[in-house]
């Protein structure tokens, strides 16, 4: 049972928000708020595991209230603003719906949220063989992976800071099953982001916050069997 609480600065919405909620299955709405300091100051007292939370507030926005409370609630965002999908993304949220609210798109929000909430996370950290022996490596600190010029079997890991690693035969599949699956994406054949990389995406093309040789950043282009899945993890 998937128990809810929405924060939104506008009433009407909240009130369309719980209609469209007690038409779903297994969703209750515990509680709502319109004043995000009054939802922090109650929400860790409230039985609930997922809060639905609107983006666009005066005072403090949907962001700042999600990176408090991320650790321990399940979050869905809403807005009417597509320019937030990347940040709302860095915080591993469960979907970012876009406004104009449909019950089937809340309804696929709800169903993301449920598989998260019974199946067990997967560990913050992969062990594999490398380039520099067995090595244990932390997923939050990687930034982008892609299969090696050198040796296709092989994987390049780049971390946050620049550092390579060069993961030794092991494929894909594989390497995406180690991964925690809210955090990273395949956009082609060759090359995975970290979703916390992206800096802005297209159907087409994402640029990303790692920096080139030539002071650039990294693009990449998202292959064409890649897009719907992509898109559909950014709420387009």
């Amino acid at each position: 049972m998937i128990k809810c609480v929405i924060l939104d600065d506008e009433l009407l919405a909240i009130s369309y928000l719980k209609l469209l909620c007690e038409q779903i299955d297994n969703v209750e709405v515990v509680k709502a708020f319109n004043d995000p300091k009054i939802f922090l100051s109650e929400i860790e007292n409230i039985d609930c595991n997922v809060c639905i939370l609107d983006i666009e507030m005066p005072g403090m926005n949907g962001l700042q209230v999600a990176e408090l409370i991320s650790g321990s609630k399940k979050i869905i965002f809403t807005t009417a603003y597509k320019e937030y999908a990347a940040e709302a993304f860095d915080l591993n949220v469960v979907d970012y719906v876009r406004k104009p609210i449909k019950k089937e798109r809340l309804t696929q929000a709800f169903e993301k949220a449920a598989e998260l909430l019974q199946t067990p996370q997967k560990k913050d950290i992969i062990e594999w063989n490398t380039n520099i022996g067995k090595t244990i490596i932390f997923t939050d600190q990687i930034a982008y992976i892609k299969t090696s010029e050198i040796d296709s079997r092989d994987k390049d890991i780049i971390l946050n800071d620049g550092t390579n690693i060069v993961l030794k035969n092991l494929n894909f599949k594989n390497l995406l099953e180690m991964l925690p699956s809210k955090d990273f994406a395949q956009v082609n054949k060759k090359e995975i982001i970290a979703l916390s990389s992206i800096k802005v995406f297209s159907t087409n093309e994402i640029i990303t916050t790692i920096s080139t040789e030539n002071e650039n950043f990294l693009k990449l282009h998202i292959g064409e069997s890649y897009k719907n899945s992509l898109m559909e993890r950014f709420g387009k």
